[in-house]
């Protein structure tokens, strides 16, 4: 499978920014799905997962409460619903798939397909 990110850009502190993530298979419904970011000279970080079909859901403790992860598989899409941004939030996201669930959800390294990455500047 193959991931296509896209939707970032530049919003001010405060507001909100939906990221899509597009599919190239129809299996990408059976697959964990997840949002890693990256700003400059850090760390890949984990953002947000989902299980498979419309399964539980997992948020960094930075993004809860602010960020939504929702898929809809008659689309093969996941999206980032982002509100309250924070200039903290400016980042490099990224999407990711794998073939099943992980207990280590939240590291880089165990996934397996990613996106190209979309840019997310929040100026303050």
């Amino acid at each position: 499978v193959q991931l296509q990110a896209s939707g970032g850009g530049l919003v001010q502190a405060g507001g909100s920014l939906r990221l899509s993530c597009a599919a190239s298979e129809r299996t990408f419904s059976s697959l964990p799905v997840a949002w890693f970011r990256q700003a400059p000279g850090k760390e890949r970080e984990f953002v947000a997962a989902k299980r498979e079909s419309n399964g539980a859901t997992r948020y960094s403790d930075s993004v809860k409460g602010r960020f939504t992860i929702s898929r809809d598989n008659a689309k093969n899409t996941v999206y980032l619903d982002m509100s309250s941004l924070k200039p903290e939030d400016t980042a490099l996201y990224y999407c990711a798939a794998r073939a099943y669930w992980s207990v280590n959800y939240y590291s880089p390294t165990e996934w397996r397909v990613w996106g190209q990455g979309t840019q997310v500047t929040v100026s303050s």
